[in-house]
């Protein structure tokens, strides 16, 4: 969208550099900014650091002379991303998180706050672009591409998009650390977060095991062979190799596994080894609805597509079906690929949208 000069921005303060400088660029461009802090996670422990990021917030919001609000949405991450997550790995499934946190906190709850607020806009530091289309608001992948998370914005509903500013779209990181330094920014070296929003820096399996229980069950080869005993199912997901606990199997060849397939009628886990790793590589992949950030293409079409973040485009045929969701056929098999995990179409620099993984063919 084009917010108008003097208009007020909303945008998101997250205690890290990108946001911090989104809000500087906005404020150059002659908007009145205000900074929101937003609250998604009330465990406090040693590896959540919402207390010193909203300091750091403040710190920002303080240099840059705006008002900075800060709002819990504890309540609404808990209901509609925490239990949905939850509820993914207790079906075997790997899901992303960031995504639903996109969809339903950042660009819903936070998007509405920022209204109520009288907000014209809401800004981000996600390093993404927005373009008006003839059809409508387009996302497009950011300048910096080690930095681009379109990906994780496919879920988004398209509409939201008009009243959103992604001030980074155009900037390279390193520019953006240039650009904190120069304004005197608190937070110019502050490190980039990583993991998942609320789990932060944490063993994930440590962190899965306070709500999960433990379920343990067979680990075997695709023929039958015990092998070991497993925690859980959710507590794996394919393609992953450490954590097995099954190394020097009596038998086998002295080479890593790799879970392959989960069993739930069985509570069985199987992996590979060697030349089995090939029944991990997929040809096909159906997805559930697309949300879609474009007019529906055409039944079938060509496509990029990401089943991962960090993942290069796969070249595809999309195929649309009346009574399922999209079946991807692949150019190249793909290793690993996870139902529960997000599929990104994209075609150019453009994200079409994307869907959740069902399953693999």
């Amino acid at each position: 969208m084009s917010a108008q000069r003097g208009a007020r921005v909303v945008a998101g303060l997250s205690g890290g550099v990108d946001s911090a400088v989104a809000a500087l660029l906005l404020l150059e461009r002659g908007f009145e900014v205000h900074g929101l802090y937003m609250s998604n996670w009330e465990d406090q422990d040693n590896y959540c650091t919402d207390a010193q990021d909203y300091q750091d917030a403040r710190a920002v919001a303080r240099e840059l002379g705006i008002v900075l609000h800060r709002v819990s949405f504890a309540d609404d991450y808990r209901r509609l991303v925490f239990e949905e997550f939850l509820a993914e790995y207790r079906r075997g499934r790997t899901p992303n998180p960031d995504v639903l946190c996109n969809r339903e906190i950042k660009f819903g709850a936070c998007l509405r706050y920022a209204q109520r607020l009288g907000a014209s806009a809401f800004a981000t530091g996600h390093y993404a672009r927005l373009e008006q289309a003839e059809d409508g608001p387009a996302l497009l992948r950011a300048r910096d591409s080690s930095k681009d998370q379109s990906y994780f914005l496919c879920g988004v509903e398209r509409a939201r998009f008009a009243q959103v500013l992604f001030p980074l779209g155009d900037l390279h990181k390193t520019e953006v650390r240039e650009r904190a330094l120069r304004a005197g920014l608190p937070v110019h070296d502050k490190a980039d977060s990583t993991g998942i929003c609320f789990i932060g820096e944490r063993p994930f399996a440590q962190f899965l095991a306070h709500y999960l229980p433990q379920t343990p069950g067979p680990i075997e080869t695709l023929d039958g062979r015990a092998l070991g005993q497993h925690r859980g199912l959710p507590f794996y997901t394919l393609g992953q190799r450490g954590g097995l606990e099954i190394g020097g199997v009596r038998g086998s060849a002295a080479e890593p596994w790799y879970v392959a397939r989960k069993i739930p009628a069985r509570n069985a886990l199987q992996v590979v080894q060697g030349a089995e790793r090939a029944a991990l590589a997929v040809g096909m992949v159906r997805t559930g609805a697309i949300n879609w950030l474009c007019e529906p293409p055409v039944t079938v079409f060509d496509a990029g597509v990401k089943l991962r973040y960090r993942q290069a485009d796969q070249a595809a045929r999309v195929e649309l079906q009346p009574d399922h969701g999209p079946l991807l056929h692949m150019e190249s098999p793909q290793w690993a690929a996870t139902p529960g995990q997000t599929a990104a179409l994209y075609v150019g620099e453009r994200c079409l949208g994307g869907g959740v993984i069902e399953e693999t063919l």
